[in-house]
């Protein structure tokens, strides 16, 4: 077990006391290496202070003005250590009171000095918890007889001490190289590190995808005790499996996914019943199942988080079969599954649901293309444009009703979903010329990776085939029914939550679009709702700068993230309670929520006492409002209760790091494919202003730049923060947020991933009656007017540490 000093102090939360042999139990230290670990660590958290010995027990000293944080570090040396606790103060952390933490590390802050109206607290760090950076991108250089290796992060403000590694460390000075840290900082001893791989002269010379393994410490495979617990696994469903599931192998079901998935996790399958209501069953493959808590693979599982998109590249949260055929709903084989069956009327109301498991075979595995062919089947032109030829689509005929009736159903899902407040935005998808080569051409966002509404929070219609809406619907519906059902139960779970927008943003956002004759209105100004931004989206999309209001809007949105606490989902307009559930296979929010379902399965109390004559089906929504006792045993309730709010909080970062790591790559695409095309002049769409210059989207290429102020040689520009727009105070000549201009392309950072335009064209005319004797800094206050903003031309605001 790799022993985490964050998830040991996890341990003492609510006051609790642990013996030794408890805390042994508790984080699963098992050999001796990890029992020896564990000694020493509490030991030396003893020592300073952090946990008190009394009586043979341990418990935690909570010292006053201490917190716990993730440090945000600047190129420029100062952090922020940021709290996971919603609205808490950032805690200001200069470098001299690092004491060795870095950048990404979950540290204890002591409070060092109170903060006020304008500044932030100030702290210094106690103890490292746990260290975010087990290796780094670096350039290699020599010193006399010493090689070092200096991150290219520049928020990383350390050199490492390199040791030998088999090979000639010469032969990496001056080159670009994967580190791996051998020893953290020691007292007055540097940080060591060793090369374990030179990835070329520079960033510009190494594959992106090299770069972004290196710099996100990516696993690139599976321990031995992972694949070795993986080829136990059975390669199919046996009888003992299905003992005691609903066996619905004889309902017609489909899967419909895209054509190229690895994991197929769901299955719909409708029929009519005889009071003439829908049954629909939503089947997710049930592969928590096949993988015990705290076993090998699920540690493994847990340590990842999730599985993370590069390109056509994908690294797996679960090793093989799990994420292969075993794993997967195929059609004509037998699966075991979680379904949630829902009966639900014409207008897509909900009248009641179950969740049980199963054993399901689907019939027909379809790609939506061909489910989208089905449900145009009558439409040649629409058959040409998808490919499919009528007769390819005579052998899925047995579907043809299924697919028509899970569309209808699915619309009046989404009627539903859109009556209560639910927003969508229009997004596109990155699809570039097709010279661009591949994996380049028709490079596809992480952000559509999922059936949900995955990683954004928020739906996004973009080019999406109504085909896949039909899955995107009852997925989302299935979602939502799941933690209803958790919560009815009072069991302890994991949630997904979505805070509404800063009204302060909101707020900004009115004023800009009203810039741009945009009227927004709020029903209640001191809290966004979502049916605000349903109304929003709406009007954005009757005006002509639709592309740029949804960006506007897009970056007043919250990012969403896990919680034990069922409680508002802003962009599914959901008050109560939502929960991941549906892509077991890929995430491990969804993989607990199937084991705490089978936790109810098999271990569940469906009365108070054994004395009550009326026990609730715990499996069906008959039984909300009637559960007043703990379903779970003791034993159960209690581990989950001090497990699940740690690996929240470790799920959202892994989460977002996987943000991170896609984004890089397609980041990195985009500027290798713009350095071949310095020079060239494209047509784009002002969609930033900053005192410093504005950014502009290549519409057709969906590439953002910069223009920097000091490139406007012909005018004096000055800044209106108010009207998001650069003026020059001569010429009247203006560049407006939305505006479209034609930009030249100047120079690309490959690595920073920053591209510096020049504008050749467009823009605007300023109103000749407007007021042109200030200007405004990025609050709106104003600025002296001979202030032109040039006096740094090195600064653009990209500082990714700000």
């Amino acid at each position: 077990m790799e022993l985490s000093i964050a998830a040991l102090l996890a341990s003492f939360a609510k006051d609790k006391t642990h013996t030794l042999k408890g805390l042994e139990k508790k984080l699963h230290c098992n050999d001796d290496a990890s029992q020896r670990d564990l000694q020493i660590a509490v030991d030396a958290l003893e020592r300073i202070g952090v946990l008190v010995k009394e009586r043979g027990k341990y418990r935690r000293e909570l010292e006053e003005n201490v917190i716990e944080g993730k440090l945000r570090c600047s190129s420029k040396g100062f952090c922020f250590a940021i709290q996971d606790e919603e609205g808490a103060d950032d805690i200001y952390v200069r470098e001299s009171q690092l004491n060795t933490a870095w950048n990404g590390d979950r540290v204890l802050v002591k409070v060092t000095k109170e903060g006020s109206r304008r500044r932030s607290p100030e702290g210094e760090v106690q103890l490292i918890l746990e260290r975010a950076n087990a290796s780094v991108l670096a350039r290699v250089k020599q010193e006399a007889d010493d090689y070092r290796a200096v991150p290219l992060d520049d928020r990383l403000l350390f050199e490492l001490a390199l040791v030998a590694n088999g090979g000639d460390l010469a032969d990496a000075v001056d080159q670009l190289a994967h580190v791996e840290i051998v020893r953290y900082p020691l007292g007055q001893h540097p940080p060591q590190g060793r090369v374990a791989q030179i990835l070329g002269s520079d960033a510009e010379a190494a594959a992106d995808i090299d770069i972004v393994y290196c710099k996100h410490d990516l696993p690139r495979k599976f321990s031995d005790a992972v694949l070795s617990a993986a080829q136990d696994l059975p390669t199919r469903v046996l009888k003992a499996d299905i003992k005691d599931r609903l066996d619905l192998r004889e309902a017609l079901t489909v899967a419909i996914d895209g054509p190229n998935a690895q994991v197929i996790d769901d299955a719909l399958s409708l029929e009519r019943t005889a009071a003439g209501q829908w049954r629909l069953g939503i089947h997710i493959a049930d592969i928590s199942h096949y993988v015990p808590a705290h076993s090998p693979i699920d540690q493994e599982a847990c340590k990842r988080g999730t599985s993370v998109y590069l390109g056509d590249e994908v690294i797996p949260m679960l090793p093989p079969p799990l994420s292969g055929p075993l794993g997967s709903l195929l059609a004509g084989k037998d699966r075991l599954a979680i379904s949630v069956l829902v009966t639900l009327d014409d207008t897509g109301a909900v009248k009641e649901y179950e969740v049980q498991p199963t054993v399901v075979t689907v019939d027909h595995q379809i790609s939506y293309q061909e489910a989208q062919g089905i449900l145009e089947r009558d439409n040649s032109d629409v058959l040409k444009s998808l490919g499919i030829k009528p007769k390819a689509l005579k052998a899925l005929e047995p579907v043809y009703d299924l697919m028509d009736n899970l569309l209808y159903l699915s619309q009046a899902i989404k009627r539903q979903r859109l009556h209560r407040g639910s927003f969508e935005l229009n997004l596109p998808e990155y699809d570039f010329p097709a010279d661009a080569g591949e994996p380049l051409a028709h490079y596809r966002s992480p952000k559509f990776q999922y059936d949900d509404e995955g990683l954004l929070g928020v739906m996004v219609t973009a080019t999406s085939l109504p085909s896949r809406q039909i899955v995107t619907e009852c997925m989302l519906l299935g979602n939502q029914l799941i933690a209803q059902q958790l919560k009815a139960l009072g069991v302890p779970a994991i949630y997904r939550l979505h805070r509404a927008p800063d009204a302060s943003d909101v707020q900004e956002l009115v004023k800009l679009a009203e810039n741009m004759e945009i009227q927004l209105t709020l029903d209640d100004e001191a809290a966004p709702q979502p049916k605000d931004y349903q109304r929003f989206v709406e009007q954005f999309a009757a005006s002509g700068a639709e592309k740029i209001l949804t960006y506007l809007l897009l970056e007043t949105i919250q990012p969403a993230f896990y919680s034990t606490h069922a409680d508002l989902h802003f962009g599914l307009a959901l008050t109560e309670g939502y929960t991941h559930f549906t892509s077991p296979s890929r995430r491990y929010a969804d993989l607990l929520v199937h084991r705490i379902l089978h936790a109810v399965f098999e271990s569940g109390r469906d009365r108070r006492s054994t004395r009550s004559k009326d026990p609730a089906n715990l499996r069906h929504s008959s039984c909300h409002g009637q559960v007043n006792w703990n379903v779970l045993p003791p034993e159960i309730q209690h581990e989950l209760e001090d497990d699940l709010p740690r690996i929240a909080i470790h799920l959202t970062e892994r989460e977002r790091l996987a943000q991170e790591a896609e984004s890089d790559l397609e980041g990195l695409k985009k500027a290798e494919f713009m350095r071949s095309h310095t020079g060239e002049v494209f047509h784009g769409l002002i969609t930033g202003v900053q005192s410093y210059g504005f950014f502009v989207e290549i519409e057709e290429l969906l590439v953002e730049g910069l223009v920097h102020v000091s490139s406007l040689k012909d005018d004096w520009y000055e800044y209106r923060a108010r009207q998001q727009k650069l003026v020059g105070r001569k010429n009247r000549q203006q560049y407006r947020l939305g505006d479209k201009v034609d930009v030249q392309v100047k120079s690309v950072d490959y690595y920073r991933q920053q591209i510096d335009l020049v504008a050749v064209g467009g823009g605007s005319q300023a109103p000749e009656d407007e007021d042109n004797n200030y200007s405004e800094d990025d609050n709106g206050d104003p600025i002296n007017s001979r202030d032109d903003g040039r006096d740094d031309g090195q600064d653009d605001g990209r500082d990714e540490g700000e």
